[in-house]
């Protein structure tokens, strides 16, 4: 186990050392295949404790696949029948958007109503 980001630092610049050589990645009888498999496990463990991934905001998601989309604020804004400035206040979290709007942000950004609704 992993208890100080210290000992994190050093197995994670071993694991670097190990992918070096793909016969540790590829080879299960090879002896850095077992440790590489054994230190990973290790880093997954403590960075589940220490870096938790958490469930994105609906802001983070909707400029996202406003990049993706090639969407700017007033595009959106048409898209989603609302003003530029309504839009604005969605994105910098001074407002949330209403059910109608939900709905809306969820189907044509096809994003998963429970991201939209925060569930």
């Amino acid at each position: 186990m992993i208890q100080t980001a210290q000992q994190y630092k050093a197995i994670t610049e071993r694991i670097e050392e190990l992918l070096q050589d793909t016969n540790n990645i590829e080879n299960k009888d090879a002896k850095g295949y077992i440790e590489l498999n054994i230190l990973s496990d290790l880093v997954a463990d403590y960075e589940e404790q220490n870096y938790p991934i958490t469930k994105p905001s609906l802001t983070e998601v909707v400029k996202l696949r406003m990049l993706e989309l090639g969407l700017n604020q007033k595009l959106l804004s048409e898209l989603l029948g609302v003003s530029t400035s309504r839009v604005s206040e969605y994105l910098n979290g001074k407002s949330e958007p209403t059910l109608k709007v939900a709905r809306k942000i969820s189907q044509k950004l096809s994003i998963e109503p429970s991201i939209v609704l925060g569930v």
